[in-house]
């Protein structure tokens, strides 16, 4: 069973962040949630990307909104994969920092990102690498993914009449 970090830079990206939580639990992963601020907090910041790896984390989802550095300075402290949430936040050039910021990583230290607030993505492609090597997980994806697919035959369906 695989363990997901979803971390984030204040308590106002929860609201955001709270849809990874979400999707990731409704494929009965777990989930260590926590406030780590790549500004406020830098040696907290240090200590969690250095050590995650050996709490059992196989993925962390960092989503932070404004300058963003969350995501990339965890991503150049551990071995995980990380993936980015560029969020919209009250001090946001409307969200274009944090997805720049997220997105714009120099070669040898990736961050997969999603849209702007986009953490149900996120939570979903945490759970499909932990399903690359979990059989219980991917087989949750894929009866995820079928659900995706009966809900676009049945609107279809309604729409035809």
């Amino acid at each position: 069973m695989g363990k997901v970090a979803v971390i984030m830079g204040s308590t106002s990206d929860l609201p955001v962040m709270q849809d990874a939580i979400d999707i990731l639990k409704g494929f009965d992963i777990e989930v260590e949630v926590d406030i780590v601020s790549a500004h406020r907090t830098p040696e907290k910041l240090f200590d969690y990307g250095k050590n995650a790896h050996e709490r059992g984390i196989q993925v962390i989802v960092a989503g932070a909104g404004g300058a963003a550095h969350l995501p990339g300075m965890i991503a150049s402290l551990s071995p995980l994969p990380v993936i980015g949430v560029p969020v919209k936040s009250s001090n946001s050039i409307d969200g274009w920092d944090s997805v720049l910021s997220i997105l714009q990583m120099p070669g040898g230290v990736p961050v997969a990102t999603v849209a702007l607030n986009g953490a149900k993505n996120a939570g979903i492609l945490a759970a499909q690498i932990i399903g690359a090597s979990d059989k219980c997980t991917l087989d949750k994806i894929l009866v995820y993914k079928e659900g995706l697919k009966q809900k676009v035959i049945e609107g279809a369906k309604k729409v035809q009449k």
